[in-house]
C-alpha cells in the first residue's frame, strides 16, 4: 500500500469515528443553527490565511514557539519546517525546511537547542550539530513501546515544570492493545527514562497541561466513549478502557491491575467500583460539539486574544472548527464545560497554538475523510480584532446550580427572568459498544435566578442537580445592556462532583 492511500486509512480510524445512534443523521444547517453564524463570529475573530510556499504540503500536526519567535511546525509527512513572519499584520511569511525523515509528528518541544519530537515510534531529538540550519542528528530519546499498526500514533505534550513529557499511545484498533503499552501514557523524565502512568486510552487526539497546570488528554469518541473528552490525567489512573490490561504485567509502577468495568452502566457509578476509574472531565456532545476534537492549547496572550483568558482552545478535525473548554476542581475531582467558538476554518484541524503576537495559528489536513473545510490542507491564524463579542465566558457549579459569566453586562429584566435560562441534561451509557446514545435526558427546571449588579455575572438554581449528567444551557433569550445577543447561546457543562453548601 502506498503512503498516500495507507496515510489515508491512518486519519480515518484516529479521528474519524462514526456513532451508530440518531446523531448521526443530525444535518449539517442543524450544527449550523447552534453555532451561530460564521458572518457574526468574522466580526470578532477574523481568519487570516497564512500563505504556503508554492508546491509545499504542510499538514501540521504539531507546534512550538522558539525564542526568537519563529514558529517550528512538524508535519504528517515527518518534516519540520521553521516559519518566520507569522504575526505580520499580512503575512507573507518565509519557510526553512530543518528536517525531513521522521513519521507523523505529533509533539513538538524546542529543549537545549534541539527539538524532541514525538512521532508513532518514539520520541526523538533531532538538533543541528554543524550549524548549517539543517538537522544532521537524530537521537533516540525514548522508544519503550511498540509501534507496528496504522492506528498506533502518539501524541506528545509540552514539558513539565519538572522537565516530564507524556505521551500519549492511541490502541492497534479500536478494541486492542497488540503493541507494548498501546493504551498507555508515558512519563519520559529529563534524562530519558520512561515510565507507564495512566491507562485506559482508546484514541488519544492530544495532550497537555489546562490553565491550572493539571495534565488532561483529548479523548476520541467510540468503544467505552460515548462521545469525545477532556480527561484529567493523574498517576495509576485508568480512562475507561480495558485494552490495555494486558501491559499490567510490565509496568509494575501503574500498580494492580484495575477491576474490568461492567458494559452498560453508568461511569458515575462504575468510577466507585473500579478505583483508577477517572471521569471524564469534559463532555464534549457528539456532532454538536465535535465529531473528533484534537489538540489543545490555553490563552496566555494577556488579553490580546480578547476576554477568554486562562482558557482552553481547542479544534475538531471533522467539522473545521474551534472550541472552548474551561475545567474546575470539585471534591478533588476535575471537571467544566465546553462551548463554541469559532466555524469556517479551511481543513481539518489537529493541532492550534499561540503566537507571540496572541493569534490563534490553527493547521491541519483533510486527509482520511470528508472535512467540513475546503482544502486539503492549510496553515491560518484566527486574530482578535478587538472588539468584544457578547458572549457565555465560563460556566462553573454551585451547590444547587451554576454560575455563568458574561463577557458583557446583560440586561437587568431579561437577565433576572427564570425563563431566560433553558437548561436540560442528559448523561451516556458507559459501554464496550461503539459511540452511543444521550439518555434520561431531562429539564430540570430553574428555580430562582440572581443577576449581578454589574450584569457581568448571574446564579442560577436548579429544582435539582444531578451527577454524571451533562448540563445544556440555552440562554438564546438574553440580551446585553446594549441589546446584543449572544454571539454562542450554547454552554456544556459536566458534573461529577457537587460542592457542599
Amino acid at each position: 500500500m502506498n503512503r498516500s492511500r495507507s496515510s489515508h486509512l491512518r486519519l480515518l480510524c484516529l479521528l474519524i469515528p462514526i456513532a451508530m445512534t440518531t446523531l448521526g443523521a443530525l444535518r449539517a444547517e442543524e450544527v449550523g443553527e447552534r453555532w451561530g453564524t460564521e458572518e457574526r463570529e468574522r466580526e470578532f475573530y477574523p481568519i487570516v490565511n497564512v500563505p504556503l510556499p508554492k508546491d509545499t504540503v504542510i499538514e501540521a500536526g504539531a507546534f512550538a514557539v522558539l525564542p526568537d519567535r519563529r514558529i517550528a511546525v512538524g508535519t504528517r509527512h515527518g518534516e519540520i519546517y521553521l516559519i518566520d513572519g507569522v504575526d505580520a499584520p499580512k503575512p507573507t511569511p518565509s519557510f526553512h525546511r530543518f528536517a525531513t525523515g521522521l513519521d507523523e509528528i505529533f509533539g513538538l518541544v524546542w529543549k537545549d537547542r534541539a527539538f524532541c519530537v514525538t512521532q508513532s515510534c518514539e520520541l526523538t531529538r533531532v538538533s543541528d550539530s554543524n550549524g548549517d540550519g539543517v538537522a544532521d542528528r537524530f537521537e533516540t530519546i525514548s522508544d519503550a513501546w511498540g509501534y507496528a499498526n496504522y492506528h498506533e500514533y502518539a501524541f506528545g505534550s509540552k514539558l513539565d515544570a519538572d522537565g516530564n513529557q507524556f505521551v500519549t499511545l492511541g490502541l492497534s484498533e479500536s478494541y486492542y492493545a497488540h503493541a507494548l503499552n498501546r493504551g498507555f501514557i508515558m512519563k519520559v523524565a529529563p534524562d530519558g527514562k520512561t515510565t507507564a502512568f495512566a491507562s485506559g486510552l482508546r484514541s488519544p487526539g492530544g495532550i497537555g497541561l489546562d490553565e491550572h497546570g493539571t495534565l488532561f488528554y483529548v479523548e476520541s469518541q467510540g468503544p467505552w466513549n460515548c462521545s469525545c473528552s477532556l480527561k484529567a490525567v493523574s498517576q495509576n489512573s485508568f480512562h475507561g478502557h480495558p485494552a490495555s490490561f494486558e501491559w499490567y504485567k510490565y509496568a509494575p509502577e501503574l500498580g494492580p491491575v484495575p477491576e474490568l468495568p461492567k458494559s452498560e452502566t453508568r461511569i458515575a457509578t462504575e468510577k466507585y467500583r473500579v478505583k483508577q476509574l477517572v471521569p471524564y472531565a469534559v463532555i464534549f456532545p457528539y456532532i454538536r460539539m465535535g465529531r473528533s476534537i484534537t489538540a489543545f492549547s490555553v490563552n496566555r496572550t494577556q488579553g490580546k486574544f480578547g476576554p477568554f483568558e486562562n482558557q482552553i482552545f481547542l479544534g475538531d478535525y471533522t467539522q473545521s472548527i474551534l472550541m472552548r473548554a474551561t475545567t474546575e476542581q470539585v471534591n478533588g475531582v476535575w471537571q467544566g464545560a465546553c462551548y463554541p467558538f469559532r466555524e469556517g476554518l479551511s481543513t481539518g484541524i489537529l493541532n492550534v497554538e499561540f503566537t507571540p503576537g496572541g493569534k490563534l495559528l490553527c493547521g491541519g489536513t483533510n486527509r482520511g475523510w470528508p472535512v467540513r473545510g475546503i482544502k486539503p490542507f492549510a496553515l491560518e491564524r484566527v486574530e482578535w480584532s478587538g472588539k468584544t463579542p457578547f458572549e457565555i465566558n465560563r460556566v462553573t457549579i454551585e451547590p444547587d446550580g451554576f454560575k455563568v459569566t458574561f463577557t458583557k453586562p446583560v440586561d437587568q429584566a431579561v437577565g433576572s427572568s427564570t425563563d431566560s435560562y433553558v437548561i436540560s441534561a442528559f448523561t451516556h451509557p458507559y459501554h464496550a459498544g461503539y459511540g452511543g446514545p444521550e439518555i434520561e435526558q431531562h429539564q430540570p427546571g430553574v428555580k430562582a435566578v440572581s443577576l449581578a449588579e454589574d450584569g457581568l455575572s448571574a446564579k442560577v438554581v436548579l429544582e435539582k442537580l444531578n451527577q454524571g449528567f451533562v448540563y445544556e444551557l440555552d440562554l438564546a433569550s438574553l440580551r446585553s445592556r446594549d441589546k446584543d445577543e449572544l454571539l454562542h447561546r450554547n454552554a456544556f457543562y459536566t458534573v461529577n462532583e457537587i460542592p457542599s453548601r
